[in-house]
């Protein structure tokens, strides 16, 4: 969706609405933990996120990937920028081509900073010299598929373009391109309020008509502010720089300084009408998420969570709307390895008829963290022992992740967390789980999702790896309830099951006013059957982080080779402990165990 279709939308509704800018970081793992920090900050409700384009391209490739997983992976709608510098027409067409491929309708045209190494600014060969060549050329290409923001830094700046010291032929220049095209005025930050709404009443007074976002930027310290500053030499009213001079040693004093005057700021700028704002993150999550909480703003539940998962806004996925649950943890690969199946029919979750249907993506599969957070994280494991409590501590929160799952646990699995744990020491090591629902408010912020007044339902899963012998135990016990269903696979594929039907087995479900009952989370034999390859896998990717011929290579190893994959659905959704009460037991005995030996260990 075009940003200036949300934001029209947002005026017609009189709602306050926000973006995020967010840049290429320079690490891999700087890559990961954004994409975790997008991810989170998804629930602050922006109407859109940019994402910035290094000069002459040269984040472009990062650039590209982090707009296209940012639409297809977390549902966050994405504007692109795209600089003049350094770029003929040919890298203009790819970067343009890419967007387009990833379902990004945004662009952010900029004529660009100079190239590295330079003081001036000069078209490259076959390149535009102006962003309005830009937006010019954009609409020639493409019509109206693009929405297009201009001028962040340049003629949209409030305090004038650092290359034109005439603030008139600058607004001039502004309304160039907005004349050429452009939907949206992006400004450059600024630390004078009243500077900028003179700015506003001036644009308007020369015809001016489109949404002029503000650049809000939380101060994070007081040597950061000086150097960002520096690039465009902004203005900041001496006021501010004697408040900073008090506390400029003191980061986290800062830090609270900057949110209150940006929470200022936008507070007048409500009282002249101006709704809508763009927060300058520098990929922080602290300043950003405290500022919407002190203006009182959250974005409605159905906006944030119209699914239990984030939709994809990929072209070819905006209709899907159910998905198989053994990828909830690692949704990237689930939305890479379905990209080239044939069709979503119905809006469901695939055709498992198509010829694509379980290849791996294109990628592989990959652990999220390289190998030294990883050894950092996980250690040497020797024993099973050693595996166990891995698992155990990722369930209390005291492990960031694991292959399966790369970051924390969801807030709804707060409730189980040490069951999980404990069944974890048992050697059952979960990968995937959820309690069960009956009927609570799709507005409850634990639980809920979907369009208001309704409610939501789940039924009580789990998903682990788990030792052969262990394995015909446990389906021993489950066998004895008929509301029980389970899949459980080793890496070979030998399948074992309690159900031949191929229907889905929804797991999650929600009742909504006028609509029919959407069941978007789904157990489903075929879809097991492709996810357990990359289930499996990833224990081997785990084995490579070591020497081949180590204890802890050999271990995973062996469990890769002989240990089952097993989902468990207690389809009794008002059955709480339906699942639990098959471990609760060998849980009582456990701990009965490691008492007799603490008694005997202080005996001794």
């Amino acid at each position: 969706m075009k940003v200036i279709d949300k934001i029209r939308k947002a005026e017609e509704e009189g709602r306050v609405y926000w973006s995020f800018e967010y840049f290429p970081p320079k690490t891999q793992q700087g890559v990961v933990n954004l994409y975790d920090r997008m991810e989170r900050m998804y629930r602050l409700g922006p109407e859109f996120i940019d994402v910035t384009w290094g000069a002459g391209g040269l984040s472009a490739d990062l650039t590209s990937e982090i707009v296209s997983t940012a639409q297809s992976v977390y549902g966050l709608e994405t504007m692109m920028h795209l600089t003049c510098t350094n770029m003929p027409k040919e890298k203009i067409d790819t970067a343009l081509k890419l967007a387009k491929e990833c379902g990004c309708q945004n662009i952010l045209a900029l004529r660009g900073d100079p190239p590295r190494g330079k003081d001036t600014w000069e078209s490259c060969e076959g390149g535009f010299q102006y962003a309005e060549d830009l937006v010019k050329y954009i609409r020639e290409q493409y019509g109206d598929y693009f929405g297009i923001a201009v001028a962040v830094g340049f003629a949209g700046h409030p305090e004038g373009h650092v290359d034109n010291p005439s603030k008139e032929d600058d607004l001039q220049h502004l309304k160039s391109k907005v004349d050429a095209g452009a939907d949206i005025i992006v400004t450059q930050l600024f630390f004078d309020i009243e500077m900028f709404l003179d700015f506003i009443k001036r644009c308007r007074a020369i015809g001016i008509t489109c949404p002029i976002l503000p650049g809000i930027l939380p101060i994070q310290n007081y040597n950061g502010l000086k150097r960002v500053i520096s690039f465009n030499n902004n203005y900041v009213p001496e006021h501010i720089w004697k408040d900073l001079e008090l506390i400029k040693d003191d980061d986290a004093a800062v830090k609270d300084y900057g949110i209150d005057l940006a929470v200022t700021f936008i507070k007048r700028m409500l009282e002249e009408g101006i709704r809508g704002f763009h927060i300058y993150t520098f990929n922080l999550e602290r300043s950003t998420r405290l500022i919407l909480e002190r203006l009182g703003y959250t974005a409605p539940s159905e906006n944030v969570k119209p699914l239990p998962w984030n939709p994809s806004l990929h072209a070819k996925r905006t209709k899907e709307n159910v998905r198989p649950i053994f990828w909830k943890n690692r949704t990237k690969s689930y939305i890479q390895r379905t990209e080239s199946w044939d069709e979503f029919p119905n809006g469901r979750w695939g055709d498992s008829r198509s010829p694509a249907f379980g290849e791996l993506d294109g990628y592989g599969v990959s652990l999220k963290y390289p190998t030294p957070e990883c050894l950092k994280m996980w250690g040497n494991p020797t024993c099973l022992d050693d595996i166990a409590m891995l698992f155990a501590r990722y369930c209390k929160g005291k492990l960031d992740a694991l292959p399966w799952c790369a970051q924390q646990l969801d807030r709804e699995t707060d409730i189980i967390r040490q069951r999980l744990s404990a069944i974890n020491l048992l050697g059952y090591l979960t990968i995937n789980s959820q309690p069960a629902v009956n009927g609570v408010k799709s507005s409850d912020l634990t639980y809920g999702w979907g369009p208001k007044n309704g409610y939501v339902f789940q039924k009580a899963y789990l998903e682990f790896f788990v030792a052969p012998e262990q394995l015909d135990d446990l389906i021993a016990k489950i066998s004895t309830n008929p509301e029980i269903t389970y899949f459980a696979v080793n890496s070979n594929g030998d399948l074992r099951t309690n159900t031949q039907s191929d229907t889905p087995n929804a797991v999650t479900w929600g009742v909504f006013p006028g609509k029919e009952i959407l069941q978007p989370t789904i157990v489903e034999s075929t879809a097991f059957m492709a996810w357990k390859d990359e289930a499996f896998e990833l224990w081997q990717e785990w084995a490579r982080i070591y020497e081949a011929n180590s204890e802890s290579a050999k271990l995973l190893t062996d469990i890769h080779d002989n240990w089952y994959l097993i989902n468990i659905v207690n389809n009794d959704f008002q059955d709480d402990a339906g699942i639990w009460r098959y471990f609760d037991l060998e849980i009582d005995g456990e701990i009965s165990r490691r008492l007799r030996r603490s008694s005997a260990d202080a005996a001794n």
